[in-house]
């Protein structure tokens, strides 16, 4: 399967025509991570993003814990906020699958695509919200 049909398994890119989803396919790459790899870790400077393809994830922030599976979307906190960083623990729950998107890529297909700019902005808005909801993070969890 393609990269674009791949895409189009996610909410966020499932809209788009052809010709836009195969210009947005174009700067991911396919990765694969053993199960118990840590995808993503708490804190630290977000490099990209990630759009699950199979497989799931163990989403870990807060005192929260959550599984995502295909056609969701992670990493993509830290790349809309302006610190930068990391709010959650993201390890392979199995192997996994995924489409790979690095920052400088991301932020140029925000200013390609408002309407897919404004789609991530308010998924991660959601799901910071969620991390406020829950509280403060447990003791020996990183704060979010």
């Amino acid at each position: 399967m393609g990269i674009s049909e791949l895409l189009r398994r996610s909410p966020l890119f499932a809209d788009f025509d052809d010709e836009t989803l195969e210009r947005l396919a174009a700067p991911f790459s396919q990765v694969e991570f053993p199960s118990e790899q840590v995808l993503i870790e708490t804190r630290v400077p977000g490099a990209g993003l990630y759009v699950i393809c199979d497989g799931t994830v163990v989403v870990e922030a807060g005192g929260l814990e959550r599984e995502l599976g295909p056609g969701e979307v992670i990493g993509e906190i830290s790349l809309v906020e302006d610190d930068g960083l990391r709010r959650a623990r993201v390890v392979a729950k199995g192997p996994v699958s995924c489409l790979a998107l690095s920052r400088p890529e991301f932020e140029q297909m925000l200013r390609d695509e408002p309407e897919l700019a404004e789609a991530m902005r308010d998924l991660a808005r959601k799901r910071l919200d969620e991390l406020d909801a829950a509280g403060p993070a447990e003791p020996g969890q990183p704060s979010t």
